[in-house]
């Protein structure tokens, strides 16, 4: 268990509990406790860390011999985190009598036995919040943010406030946030391991009745049941929020849930949207066949078309303009400044799944968006091996958003949140690779005789390149593209292909390819699929990590193959 350092009190002593040990911790010594960030205290995290005098942390690490835990009685085990508060809070106070604060409380921990019941928790805790003159306590670390504990009439609560800058200030790349973002600096599980445990639970217990009415009265926190959060699934969204600048993220079962439930939440009854010609099927679907049961009207305009934007907005009163950008599968993209100013003159949200362009190649928040949606699932898991997605945008409109969510359920399980943020960490590796391998079989592929069309926003051939390059650092790894012949040609080169995977989905480290004619829309007519741009021919290339030479020879041999 990782703690700031303080003297060690004698209720930590090696008497009291043999063979335990304070040594310090190297990594955190002397780092300064700055910024004024703090939150109300959640008890299903618990407490990590002690008091400074001086304003420094000066990091120790709290050993206690393999048969600490046997020694707590059945009921203190279960509220172990609970009594270090009570003690560390407690040794700090009989340290510095000219804190001001209740002497009792110094008194209820310091007369316990270190490891007695959680009574002498609560002793403490209730001493603490008995009625006495408002006062301050200095700084606390909780797993090293700021926290500032507050006594007044009789209430023992630290403040809570929305962090709106989430990016540490000694990481200044995207490539180091997605390392140790919503980790390095803290996290609502105490534990000095690296990696993020996965917490399995589906609720989360009160000692008493009393604590349950606190937190009903908002004056305590806690996740209550598994469906309204969990403190794994927290980590990754902090990471996200981090990446993509927002004050808030959502995490959810999956890309579709997201859109569909943000969509329910934030568009009413007989309200109207507006969407773009382009974009993936099932949200199309959702759009077309569900909304209008509600009666939700939709216009759908191609991506370059601000003259309709602005015709619709005008026209109708617009709850929200959601689009892809770049979009499914021709990878259309939209100015975002000037959607967003645009729709922000008539009080129109703006949504931007930027699934395809991922929180490292555009940020779309700050490019004047309310809203960005992310497919989890792709690029950022990156690992095909689990489905998610989340919203990310200001604290008001996503808890809007999570209200909803509490309801309808979708909720991420903490084992696919761990697998996210494992994925996470090398994610900027990956996108680096997938931008470089896409970006030049684009070139190749352009070249090709046997190829006729290509789509991709890094070619100057493109549409919309020069919105790509104005608010994209890269242009993300997936390639479609025509093949010069029909649909049995087309399968054939795809046949031929022996690294890729023939399957739905795309930003994974596996090269994945699929005829969208037949992946996506072959429940269709060719006459219906040509209402959608989607000609036989298509292919959407999504490229892997793999080594480019050999995803070049592979593309190269399966055209000659045609």
């Amino acid at each position: 268990m990782a703690v700031s350092s303080f003297q060690c009190p004698t209720i930590f002593s090696s008497t009291s509990i043999p063979g335990f040990q304070c040594r310090s911790d190297p990594d955190l010594a002397g780092s300064p406790i700055g910024g004024s960030s703090r939150r109300r205290f959640n008890a299903t995290a618990g407490m990590s860390s002690s008091f400074t005098g001086d304003g420094r942390i000066s990091s120790m690490i709290l050993r206690f011999p393999p048969n600490f835990v046997r020694q707590l009685s059945i009921k203190a085990r279960r509220n172990c985190s609970n009594i270090g508060v009570a003690q560390i809070v407690a040794a700090k106070w009989s340290n510095n009598p000219a804190s001001g604060l209740p002497s009792a409380a110094a008194a209820a921990a310091s007369s316990a036995p270190a490891v007695s019941s959680s009574a002498a928790a609560a002793a403490a805790l209730s001493a603490a919040a008995a009625p006495a003159p408002a006062a301050t306590i200095p700084p606390v670390a909780l797993n090293g943010v700021d926290e500032e504990v507050v006594v007044a009439e009789g209430i023992r609560e630290i403040a809570s406030v929305q962090l709106k800058d989430s990016k540490p200030s000694f990481l200044s790349s995207d490539g180091s946030l997605t390392v140790h973002a919503g980790e390095r600096l803290g996290r609502g599980i105490v534990t000095d391991a690296i990696t993020t445990p996965v917490v399995n639970t589906s609720a989360y217990f009160y000692k008493k009745t009393s604590d349950l009415i606190d937190f009903k009265e908002k004056r305590s926190e806690s996740f209550e049941y598994g469906r309204y959060g969990n403190p794994t699934t927290v980590v990754l969204e902090e990471k996200i929020s981090a990446l993509e600048g927002a004050e808030s993220t959502l995490v959810m079962a999956s890309g579709m849930c997201a859109s569909t439930v943000m969509l329910l939440a934030l568009v009413p009854a007989g309200g109207h949207i507006v969407t773009t010609t382009d974009c993936y099927r099932k949200t199309r679907i959702f759009m077309e066949t569900f909304l209008p049961k509600l009666g939700i009207s939709v216009t759908v305009i191609d991506p370059a078309d601000i003259a309709g934007l602005e015709a619709a907005v005008n026209k109708y009163k617009v709850s929200m303009f959601f689009t892809e950008s770049p979009t499914n599968p021709f990878l259309r993209c939209v100015d975002i400044e000037l959607v967003s100013e645009i729709c922000h003159k008539r009080g129109t949200l703006v949504c931007i799944d930027g699934t395809f362009a991922t929180p490292l190649n555009q940020k779309a928040l700050a490019l004047g968006a309310d809203l960005v949606v992310h497919s989890a699932t792709k690029y950022i898991g990156g690992h095909n091996d689990v489905l998610a997605g989340c919203i990310c945008g200001s604290l008001k409109v996503v808890s809007e958003i999570r209200n909803l969510h509490h309801v309808l359920g979708g909720t991420l399980n903490p084992n696919a949140a761990y697998l996210i943020i494992r994925g996470m960490k090398t994610m900027h590796l990956r996108v680096q690779q997938q931008n470089s391998t896409a970006s030049r079989m684009a070139e190749v592929l352009e070249a090709h005789p046997k190829v006729s069309h290509v789509y991709y926003p890094g070619l100057p051939s493109h549409p919309e390149h020069h919105i790509a390059k104005r608010q994209m650092t890269g242009f993300g790894g997936v390639v479609s593209f025509e093949i010069d012949g029909d649909i049995e040609t087309t399968i054939k080169f795809v046949d031929s292909l022996k690294i890729p995977y023939i399957a739905p989905s795309f930003g994974g480290c596996e090269s994945i390819v699929d005829q969208p004619a037949i992946m996506s829309y072959w429940d269709l007519t060719q006459a219906e699929r040509l209402k959608y741009g989607i000609k036989d021919n298509l292919v959407r290339f999504s490229f892997g990590v793999e080594d480019f030479e050999d995803v070049k020879a592979d593309v190269l041999q399966a055209l000659e193959a045609i």
